[in-house]
């Protein structure tokens, strides 16, 4: 018996079992099933059933290395594997591999969100540094809107309605403009912002001023974003730390209003043409992603249908 040790072991070393019996060549299949194994065992060491989460959290950890297309193989088979011997566990779509970034968001829940954003709150005031003047409301902005990094980055104060609270999106990553427009919250946050802002740069130009007369540095906002991260979980090694990046804060906007909805039994597939609107998505798909990143158990008891869903996850070509 290989020794496996994570809580799925019994399970992992049948499969390694059924599958040497049909003459799998072991050196083929055994490192990506040690790898998984200690995947779960790191990250999730209390749970024993596959889940979309721990599949295709996996495949984004392996994505960094790899093409991807034989851990797909290992994890969707073994998906198959426990449901054959009765076991509920999610089956990874044939052909499915992880979007073109390679990279699957990871959705903080709303406890490590609540203390990132206290990290970001506590940033000290620093000579020469615009930092925490800036990120509680730059990040707080990628949130509560969705936007991408860039888009929030390189807001102009121009296209900023400190009034009403819509924002002009210009030359996104499909070259169209868009209006998204804030709450009155964070409406309220940006005008106390403003205040501030026009003590910080001279010009004028962007609402997030950097040196000279450019946006805030896109360096310095991955770096900000990674500190205060580290801060928000000062009793979990660098190493071990989920990798959140600012782009994950518009995947966060996304996975809440889908949630919202859910809450309020509204209809899914009706109500995704308008987020792919307001987020700017070319395509259908890259909103449909965002009902994947969802732990399943809540689609499906909000009586969502996945199989509608599953012919638009990103496939390889055969």
């Amino acid at each position: 018996m290989t020794e496996f040790i994570s809580k799925s072991s019994y399970d992992l070393d049948g499969f390694l079992s059924l599958k040497k019996a049909f003459g799998t060549e072991m050196g083929s299949i055994l490192p990506y099933i040690k790898s998984f194994d200690k995947f779960c065992s790191e990250h999730y060491p209390s749970t024993d059933v596959l889940t979309r989460e721990i599949a295709l959290g996996w495949l984004s950890e392996k994505s960094q290395v790899s093409k991807n297309k034989q851990e797909s193989s290992v994890v969707r088979q073994f998906g198959k594997y426990l449901n054959a011997i009765g076991k509920t566990a999610y089956i990874l779509p044939d052909n499915f591999v992880l979007a073109k970034s390679g990279f699957v968001p990871y959705i903080p829940s709303n406890g490590e969100l609540t203390a990132f954003f206290a990290a970001v709150d506590s940033l000290k005031p620093r000579k020469n540094s615009r930092a925490s003047i800036i990120a509680p409301i730059l990040f707080r902005l990628l949130y509560t809107c969705g936007l991408r990094p860039n888009e929030g980055r390189e807001l102009k104060v121009k296209d900023i309605n400190l009034q009403n609270g819509e924002i002009l999106i210009r030359h996104n990553k499909q070259h169209k403009e868009r209006i998204v427009v804030m709450s009155n919250d964070m409406l309220c946050l940006c005008l106390e912002y403003d205040v501030k802002r026009k003590e910080l740069s001279t010009d004028g130009m962007f609402f997030f001023p950097g040196n000279g007369n450019n946006p805030y540095d896109s360096d310095r906002l991955w770096e900000l974003f990674r500190a205060c991260w580290r801060l928000a979980n000062p009793y979990i090694p660098e190493d071990k730390l989920p990798p959140f990046r600012p782009y994950d804060l518009r995947h966060c906007f996304a996975s809440t209003v889908i949630h919202r909805w859910l809450d309020e039994g509204r209809n899914i597939e009706a109500m995704l043409p308008y987020l792919r609107a307001y987020m700017g998505h070319e395509t259908f798909n890259s909103t449909i992603y965002y009902v994947h990143l969802l732990p399943e158990c809540i689609v499906r008891s909000a009586g969502v249908n996945l199989s509608a869903f599953e012919n638009l996850l990103p496939e390889v070509d055969k």
